[in-house]
Formats: structure tokens, C-alpha cells, sequence
């Protein structure tokens, strides 16, 4: 029987013996972000996977984050930690949709939130996460912009963005909308000192209430960064206990105890073990030709995101 670090030394010395980086999203859980190469969002996880010197890369998070890594670096053996981590955003459009959909409005950028399947990604233009949004948004020369499928994270960029004539679908991460204007008056009530912030995947509603709005990396930057001594946090419950660990002398509180990602709670450090052991996970496997296809948006992605 290990204890947690007996479990997480021995996944740290395979990792090293058979060569394996483990990238790790910030929505899992503190024990398995302690052996990670890297821990970031999806546009962090993004680029670090194009960057990975190791042959076999694992994914702890969710299925279309392992897709983009084997998409950036094809000769690479990507793991997916748990088969069954998907996310339902991803899910809620398919490439016969937009297909349909750009068909009426040829005119205009296919904009996907990484968030999508390798399989949309194919008939879209360009990637954003919610990180790298607004800047490339900002980029693309075209004003006539299609963001697709989380209209809640659409509305914030086109918020921003004016000077964008940006058109907008009904999808989004039913996570983050469970989320309410009751929500933050009732955290607001119990802790009227705290500054909220909130991801751009909640309610507009929700978000028009925040101290700050942006994207994971940039609500635990913020906090970090703050003189202010207590927060709200809008997002994926996890990260107020990452927000605990790096910050124990600032006191932070979820918005919602029911705003988590159970796909992303699929993961555990047993999985973790087993997977840089070899018996463990979901190997990514993809046609060359979604690959391909899916590659330019992704790589349009990492370009204009700077």
C-alpha cells in the first residue's frame, strides 16, 4: 500500500525511466498537479505539447485535450488518463452542422473554441481558448466572425471586440452555467469583502457581477497578484483548493459548490500511476486526414495567439 507520496514518487522516477511528460489541466486535483511537467489551461497544454521533448506525452484531462497534443505532434504516443473524460461542450456540434452553417453565412471565420472535437476542428478556420480569445479574435483580418460552440464566451469577446460583427450559437459548458445571480448574491451576503472572479463560460449575467472576468490561468494570476486578501472564485471548484495551496494567507471561496466538472474529476492519481506504468488509459488514435485537416486550425491557432 503507498501513501500519496510514496504513489506520487514512484509515478515522478517512471515518468523519467520510460520517458513520459505529463501534462495535467488545472481543473484536476492538487495531488496530481504535485507530478506534472506542466500544469496550465487549454492554450497553455497547447503549446507545451508542440514543445515536449519526451516520446510519449499523457493527457490528465479530457479527450479533445489529448486530441490536440496528438494533432501538434503526430510521431508522439499520446495517453488520455481516464477513456471516459470527455467534455460535453465538445460534443454538442459536429462538423455536418457547421458545415450547414457556413454554407449560409460563406462570408465569414469559423472561430472553435478548442473545446471541439478533431472532427469539427476540420471545418473551422481557426482555434482560440478562452485565454487567447480577444488577441486572436482581434487578429483575424476578416470583421465577419463565426464563434463556435460556447455563446457565453462569445458574448464576452464580442464584448471586447466592437469593432467584430460576430455571429454567435447556442452552446456552452454546462459547468459553468449552473451558476446564478442568486449564486453571487448569496456568496457576496456571506463574504462581503471578497472581489469576484468569474470564467467567461459563465452566464453573461453572472459575469457582468465580477471584479475580473478571464480565462483560468489569468482568475489564479489575478488572485496571486491581488493586495486583496479574499475571492470568490467562478470556475471549476478545484481551483480554489490550487488557489489555497499557492496563497494560505489569502482565503478563498467557490461561487458554487456545484460548479464541477465531473469529467475532469474522472482522473485520479491511481489512474496517473497506471498510465506512466503502461496498462493504464486510452492511447489516442486518429485518422491522418482529421489530423491534417484539424492541424491547420490549431496551427492558425498558435500563430495568431502569439
Amino acid at each position: 500500500m503507498y501513501s500519496t507520496r510514496e504513489l506520487q514518487d514512484e509515478i515522478i522516477r517512471l515518468k523519467k525511466e520510460k520517458d513520459v511528460c505529463i501534462l495535467v489541466h488545472a481543473y484536476q486535483s492538487h495531488d496530481i498537479w504535485e507530478v506534472a511537467d506542466y500544469v496550465g489551461d487549454s492554450y497553455g497544454l497547447s503549446r507545451q505539447a508542440a514543445n515536449a521533448s519526451q516520446k510519449t506525452v499523457l493527457m490528465c484531462g479530457v479527450r479533445f485535450m489529448a486530441e490536440t497534443v496528438k494533432i501538434l505532434s503526430p510521431e508522439k504516443k499520446v495517453i488520455l488518463s481516464h477513456k471516459d473524460a470527455g467534455c460535453p461542450m465538445a460534443e454538442q456540434m459536429d462538423a455536418e452542422l457547421i458545415s450547414g452553417v457556413k454554407e449560409k453565412y460563406p462570408d465569414y471565420t469559423v472561430v472553435a473554441y478548442i473545446n471541439t472535437t478533431s472532427e469539427l476542428k476540420t471545418v473551422c478556420d481557426v482555434c482560440v481558448t478562452s485565454s487567447s480569445a480577444v488577441q486572436i479574435v482581434k487578429n483575424i483580418e476578416n470583421p465577419n466572425i463565426l464563434f463556435i460552440p460556447d455563446c457565453n464566451l462569445g458574448r464576452w469577446v464580442a464584448d471586447q471586440v466592437p469593432e467584430k460583427n460576430i455571429k454567435l450559437l447556442q452552446g456552452g459548458c454546462p459547468t459553468h452555467v449552473r451558476m446564478s445571480v442568486k449564486d453571487v448574491e448569496e456568496a457576496k451576503k456571506a463574504h462581503p469583502d471578497a472581489l469576484l472572479l468569474v470564467h467567461p463560460e459563465c452566464l453573461p449575467k453572472v459575469t457582468a457581477l465580477a471584479d475580473y472576468k478571464g480565462s483560468t490561468t489569468g482568475i489564479m494570476d489575478y488572485a496571486k497578484k491581488s493586495d486583496a486578501k479574499e475571492f470568490i472564485i467562478g470556475t471549476e471548484n478545484s481551483i480554489v483548493q490550487h488557489l489555497q495551496f499557492e496563497c494560505p494567507e489569502k482565503s478563498f471561496y467557490p461561487l458554487s459548490k456545484d460548479c464541477v466538472c465531473h469529467n475532469m474529476k474522472l482522473t485520479t492519481l491511481g489512474d496517473v500511476y497506471r498510465c506512466v506504468l503502461g496498462t493504464g488509459g486510452e492511447e489516442i488514435v486518429m485518422d491522418e486526414e482529421v489530423r491534417r485537416k484539424a492541424g491547420r486550425c490549431i496551427n492558425t491557432m498558435l500563430t495568431l495567439g502569439g
